[in-house]
This record gives C-alpha cells, sequence and structure tokens, in this order.
C-alpha cells in the first residue's frame, strides 16, 4: 500500500469515528480489510476524543474472549503482541504482550498472562497483570491487582505492581477491555472501581 493509501486509511477511520453516529459495523469492516501493518498505523492515529468516542460506541456490539487475544493455534507461552496508542500525554505508544498460561484450555482460557511494553519500563516496571473473560458484560479484564506465576522466559522478571513508581501507575487498577474488530480492541481504565478518563486502543498482530 502506498503512502498516499496508508494517509487515507487513517482518514476514513478518524472520519467515521467523528461522524454525528459511530457505526461499529464499518469501522470494524474497514479495520478488517487493512493489512497488519496499515492497521496498526491506522489506529495509532487515534487520539483522546475519537478513542473515548469509540469505547462508548463498541459497546455491546461484540463479544470478546481471552481466546480472540490470544488464538487457539498459538501454543502456550508464546507471546502474542498488541500494539497500542494511550490517552497519555506522554508516552503514547507501547505495546501489551500477552501469552496463555500452561495448562490452560487453548479454545477456552481461564486466564492469559500479560505486561506492558513502553519506554517508561525500567522506571515503572513491566506493569504485570492476568487477564480474564468478564462473560456477562463480552469483555475482558485486564487485573494488575493480580501478577502471573509463570511467563515467557524471554520477559522481564515477574514483580509486583506495589512497589515502587509501578504502585504508581498500575497499582490497584483494572482495564476493561472491549472488541472493535477481529484484531483491534479499545480499553478504559480503572483504580479502585473508578474510572480514570483514560483510554487506549490496541491492533494484535498478525
Amino acid at each position: 500500500m502506498a503512502a498516499g493509501e496508508r494517509i487515507e486509511a487513517a482518514e476514513e477511520l478518524l472520519a467515521r469515528i467523528r461522524s454525528g453516529v459511530v457505526k461499529p459495523m464499518e469501522i470494524a469492516g474497514l479495520l478488517d480489510g487493512l493489512p497488519g501493518a496499515e492497521r496498526i498505523r491506522a489506529i495509532r492515529c487515534l487520539g483522546r476524543a475519537e478513542q473515548r468516542r469509540l469505547y462508548d460506541a463498541v459497546r455491546g456490539f461484540a463479544a470478546l474472549r481471552l481466546a480472540d487475544l490470544v488464538p487457539p493455534a498459538t501454543v502456550d507461552l508464546a507471546t502474542v503482541r498488541h500494539y497500542g496508542r494511550n490517552t497519555l500525554p506522554l508516552f503514547t505508544l507501547f505495546e501489551k504482550r500477552f501469552a496463555r498460561p500452561r495448562g490452560e484450555d487453548a479454545a477456552a482460557p481461564g486466564r492469559l498472562v500479560g505486561f506492558n511494553f513502553q519506554t517508561m519500563s525500567p522506571l515503572t516496571g513491566p506493569g504485570y497483570f492476568v487477564a480474564r473473560d468478564d462473560a456477562a458484560h463480552g469483555e475482558v479484564l485486564i487485573d494488575y491487582r493480580e501478577v502471573p506465576t509463570q511467563a515467557p522466559s524471554d520477559w522481564p522478571l515477574i514483580r509486583s505492581n506495589d512497589r515502587g513508581l509501578g504502585r504508581l501507575v498500575y497499582g490497584n487498577m483494572v482495564d476493561t477491555l472491549r472488541r472493535v474488530s477481529e484484531h483491534v480492541t479499545i480499553g478504559s481504565a480503572a483504580r479502585g472501581g473508578k474510572d480514570l478518563g483514560s483510554w487506549f486502543v490496541l491492533c494484535r498482530e498478525g
């Protein structure tokens, strides 16, 4: 895809989210029709206003399950990268990396493990979490209050989010993740059950 076409895809995504009525099915179709690298570029153009609007628009649109984040064909403890952009003032580009622990059903795992990969990790820590289905709402909860007991060998050392700068960034935090398309999800962060007014969008590799 040429540079002009890349810009066009991003601009079309922005226009559809900024339109009077956000239509999740049309946005999913647009994103599903893009090559993987272009899909990542497109979602990383979404700013705070667009992410907030998209998060609200896809509520109840289509169920998200853990197997959508780490597909069943993925072997246990293999890393699946999700490329993202958040709405923080700095360090907006990041990744969430997920893996399915040993002993989980590949088609319907009870949990996934993961961490945040970003430039501030040496100071804040990796931000480990455990992800679980919220079947009642068709969403996934990313819980930083619990850290994994196993992780891929090339991941950072597992550490709690209750100490150092990590406590300020990840302590007592739970993200809610919703489906946008086959590869794209959007999330909102809460601390102590209180919405933080902070969003992030992710695109699974592949």
